[in-house]
């Protein structure tokens, strides 16, 4: 997809690609580097090049990005008296050598701007400003070193450092944020430019949080501001391409998709479209100006309903009760994440329970976890199970009654992780996973289970045999579907045939739980549809499948549902945009990237699709930001022409251009009042 992406962004009117560097996917074993496939940053690099375009190296290594451990490799959690982001030798050394590493390799294939290549800024850490005090003395040398480190490996390039007021000479501080021409104190020195190194086009969504957009012309007002207010001279959208988070790479509570409303959604379609703005300055004031925007409708459309309930077999992740030769085995509770080593969400504490019947009252078991979610079972049996949020209290709580047998009780407690924190100081020290466990009868006193003997459990047992892959599914035992729906800890599988034509693929999850899908053995991301928003919506339920991983017939499609769906409403779709729309206001500047006097509604449809209808035009006050059909958009002043104009320029064509002056439509339908061209059409 890079290609086709990076070309958009440039149609877009961008001139630099800005990337980070993610330390864990490079060297996910120490030692160990890994640059292939879409890993492959050369090339990536290369691609930007061949387009014409600069790059940003956002090199970190700590990026943050709403990435697991905020793409630090969770290896360096075992290195003896480490502590990540500070002054302290352990992980200099560490941090040191793969910065070197890059930036060798960097040069090797000649890419710096010198050099002849496009990287013409690198960063160093990333916003550490806000951490910097929780590591007291160790902080500011942390700065000054990252800072030389950088510095001396003689790039040719500058090095920038954002959210970092005092970044040491000569390394640029820059702003992260919404309003940095209001919020960016400015260069800290006269010799440094004014940069803005993220430019949020909206927000990352989280689970059970309902999405949050921002508009074109907000987005415009404030880069102008930052232009006229702090001298800016760079400004990169965060993210003008958001993408997707396969795999486990989303850090806690985190979606799989990431920034679909930026201006390239999730799937690379072109929703939004910037053009200019007209800007007038007066002295440290920013007056009203226009914004000229496409904005595309998406569309997902059924093209494979799952619902042939003989296609699909399950089978039944079981419940361990006792487990032997276990190393992880002791009279407490393991931590979650430094025992999975982040090599999977899941982690099993299984304990026993001598029950003897000592009068009356109902039992109740008591569990309190730093997970993210819990799930409880006892002698095999589904009990329950409770979650967290992104914003909720740091502990969750299962309290639920029980029923146990007389003499042994299995205890069997599933701790899942939804992401790896991302940021922080002393992400090294973050504990999560079973706190305390007891069970109380009616009044009487709780009885503490902390202390009893505890066996541990990594992972599934179908994760651990890669039943989602093509061998591996040989591991398991697949049994028809049967009654097998709404239950927990099910995996199921079926096959479907990719779908015809170009558009971009996705999975409709909305009848599905919780868990994570792989469309043959490639993890397509975590989902979590029963995690509702306040709106009552699930924060995602289209799940991106690249076809770069589909093969023409026989995809296999396997999915691990946590707390109970029904596959059977699964549906295969394709994702296009089929309306376009836009207003131009006959003040605005022609575009920056046309040729033409006048401003002009520009509509284009995606690769494949051209202009099939138009089913709204207006030329003269149609209401603003109308992007529905009919007359109810139809201003006071409306020119009977332009229905018939846009009509001739624009039917049939991919795209179009109508200039925005009267002459066009037959004169001015209504002296004296400001006019503007609405348009909204169908593509097909």
């Amino acid at each position: 997809m890079w290609p086709g992406l990076i070309e958009n962004a440039k149609k877009g009117g961008l001139d630099v690609i800005q990337t980070y560097v993610f330390w864990n996917v490079h060297e996910p074993i120490q030692g160990q580097y890994n640059f292939e496939g879409r890993y492959d940053l050369v090339k990536f690099i290369r691609e930007v090049h061949s387009q014409g375009l600069y790059v940003s190296l956002r090199v970190g290594p700590f990026v943050e990005a709403e990435w697991k451990y905020g793409a630090l490799p969770f290896w360096l959690h075992s290195v003896p008296n480490i502590t990540f982001r500070s002054d302290n030798e352990p992980f200099k050394v560490h941090m040191q050598n793969f910065v070197a590493k890059i930036v060798k390799m960097m040069k090797d294939e000649k890419l710096y701007y010198p050099q002849g290549g496009p990287i013409i800024i690198s960063q160093i850490e990333n916003e550490y400003k806000l951490v910097e005090a929780a590591f007291h003395s160790r902080g500011p040398p942390y700065v000054q070193w990252a800072a030389a480190m950088a510095v001396n490996l003689q790039t040719g390039v500058p090095w920038m450092m954002c959210k970092q007021d005092d970044a040491p000479d000569p390394i640029i501080n820059t702003c992260n944020g919404l309003i940095c021409g209001e919020t960016f104190l400015g260069p800290n020195s006269p010799k440094k430019p004014a940069l803005w190194t993220e430019n949020w086009t909206s927000r990352y969504p989280l689970y059970g949080h309902d999405p949050r957009f921002r508009s074109a012309a907000d987005l415009a007002f404030a880069v102008a501001l930052f232009i006229a207010r702090k001298k800016g001279s760079f400004v990169n959208y965060y993210m003008y391409h958001g993408g997707t988070n396969f795999g486990r790479f989303a850090s806690s509570y985190v979606t799989t998709s990431y920034y679909d409303g930026a201006p390239l959604d999730e799937y690379g379609c072109r929703t939004v479209v910037f053009e200019t703005a007209k800007v007038s300055y007066l002295p440290a004031i920013l007056q009203p100006f226009k914004i000229n925007a496409q904005h595309g409708l998406r569309t997902a459309q059924i093209v494979q309903p799952l619902n042939d309930v003989d296609n699909w077999k399950i089978f039944k992740e079981p419940i361990p009760q006792e487990i032997s030769n276990t190393t992880h085995t002791g009279n407490r509770f393991f931590e979650h994440l430094s025992t999975t080593k982040d090599e999977t969400d899941y982690l099993w504490y299984l304990s026993r329970y001598d029950y003897r019947s000592n009068g009356h009252g109902q039992l109740v078991l008591n569990v309190e976890s730093q997970a993210h979610v819990l799930h409880a079972y006892i002698n095999n049996d589904y009990l329950g199970s409770v979650h967290g949020s992104h914003d909720g209290p740091k502990s969750i709580i299962l309290k639920t009654p029980i029923t146990l047998k007389e003499g042994h009780n299995s205890i069997s407690l599933l701790s899942v992780m939804v992401g790896s924190p991302d940021s922080g100081a002393y992400m090294e020290r973050r504990t999560f996973g079973v706190r305390k466990v007891s069970i109380q009868q009616g009044h009487h006193k709780s009885h503490s289970l902390n202390n009893e003997l505890w066996k541990h459990q990594v992972g599934l047992s179908g994760e651990m045999n890669s039943i989602y892959t093509q061998d591996g599914s040989n591991h398991a035992q697949w049994t028809t579907i049967d009654k097998s729906t709404h239950l927990p800890l099910i995996w199921y599988k079926t096959t479907f045939d990719m779908p015809w034509g170009n558009d971009p693929v996705t999975l409709n999850l909305s009848s599905m739980g919780k868990g994570e899908v792989w469309i043959n053995g490639e993890s397509i991301g975590r989902y979590w549809v029963s995690f509702k928003t306040p709106s009552g919506q699930p924060t995602q339920s289209l799940y991106h499948i690249p076809r770069y991983f589909l093969r023409p017939r026989e995809n296999n499609l396997v999915l691990l549902e946590e707390m109970g769906g029904d596959p059977l409403h699964i549906t295969v779709n394709t994702m296009s945009v089929t309306r376009v729309s836009s207003s131009v206001n006959e003040l605005s500047i022609p575009s920056l990237l046309s040729r033409r006097k006048h401003p002009a509604v520009r509509l284009r449809c995606q690769e494949g699709k051209h202009i099939t209808d138009i089913e709204f035009a207006s030329y003269g006050n149609p209401v603003e930001d109308c992007r529905s059909s009919g007359r109810r958009c139809l201003g006071s002043c409306h020119a009977e022409t332009t229905e018939f104009v846009v009509k001739d320029a624009c039917l049939g064509r991919r795209k179009c251009a109508i200039p925005v002056r009267p002459a066009k439509f037959g004169g001015d339908p209504c002296p004296g009042i400001e006019k503007s061209l609405s348009v909204v059409a169908t593509c097909g």
